[in-house]
């Protein structure tokens, strides 16, 4: 896919999935989603990790409010029967599919290009980036499901806030309040990204699986039902990669830990 509003690209065992309306600031509107979803499902099935960036100056400026118009104007006609966003579906594929997503940021990360990158499991960004919420001063609300994602990290103080000013964050205030974890050098974020991949491709599938799946929903549960889930999980009966794994650590052959990569 180079000519298309995605980009794909495999390199080992991580999928590079690209938002290709560079002179539309990678405003999403239903085409995108629609070729989103194809490549997602697509390193559901050939990668262990995939990495998602957006080409031209800025990862995503949101919503396609031309679309949007045409939608509140009755030129685009609603669908008969009330179903799924398509948004939630094709951000649930990527936040609660079979492989964690590393999202590489920058320039404007705002509206529904903040809620695409919440749906990844790691967010990594430049010093170009910006990350706000500016849906009230359109008249809108957010509708890629930053209520329930963004919500979750930063909060509903700095949420509510970021919504009724549109104040953008910067890159310390986004690492700040968790939005992203890695801040680095302005061109540098997909290659970081692009690392943090790479190392997490080296854990076991079936533990990447775990992590991206048990983790959120026990978020959700009570205090008794998250353990009881957590022993469930923790005690299934083990592929053999695991057995393996844990043979080398205890024979002394396992690669020690690097605690340097920040």
């Amino acid at each position: 896919m180079t000519d298309s509003l995605i980009t794909y690209a495999l390199k080992d065992k991580v999928a590079y999935i690209g938002l290709n309306r560079p002179d539309k600031r990678n405003a999403i509107n239903d085409p995108l989603v629609d070729a989103l979803r194809a490549a997602v499902l697509r390193a559901h099935e050939e990668a262990d990790v995939a990495v998602l960036h957006g080409h031209g100056s800025n990862f995503c400026a949101g919503l396609d409010l031309a679309e949007a118009l045409a939608r509140a104007t009755g030129q685009i006609k609603p669908p008969r029967k009330r179903r799924r966003h398509n948004w939630h579906e094709v951000f649930d594929l990527i936040a609660r599919g079979p492989i964690p997503f590393v999202a590489a940021l920058h320039g404007a990360v705002v509206g529904g290009g903040l809620e695409l990158a919440m749906a990844a499991h790691v967010r990594v960004c430049d010093e170009s980036a910006l990350f706000g919420l500016p849906e009230g001063q359109r008249g809108i609300f957010v509708g890629g499901g930053g209520t329930v994602r963004i919500q979750r990290v930063v909060g509903t103080t700095v949420m509510t806030d970021m919504m009724l000013t549109g104040r953008l964050l910067s890159p310390a205030e986004g690492l700040q309040e968790c939005i992203v974890r890695y801040v680095v050098p302005e061109g540098e974020a997909l290659n970081k990204a692009g690392e943090i991949a790479a190392r997490i491709a080296k854990n076991s599938i079936e533990t990447n699986w775990m992590i991206i799946n048990v983790l959120p929903r026990i978020q959700d549960m009570s205090h008794d039902d998250g353990l009881f889930v957590e022993q469930l999980n923790s005690a299934r009966a083990r592929p053999p990669e695991a057995e393996a794994r844990l043979r080398e650590f205890v024979e002394g052959k396992a690669c020690k830990l690097q605690d340097n990569q920040t």
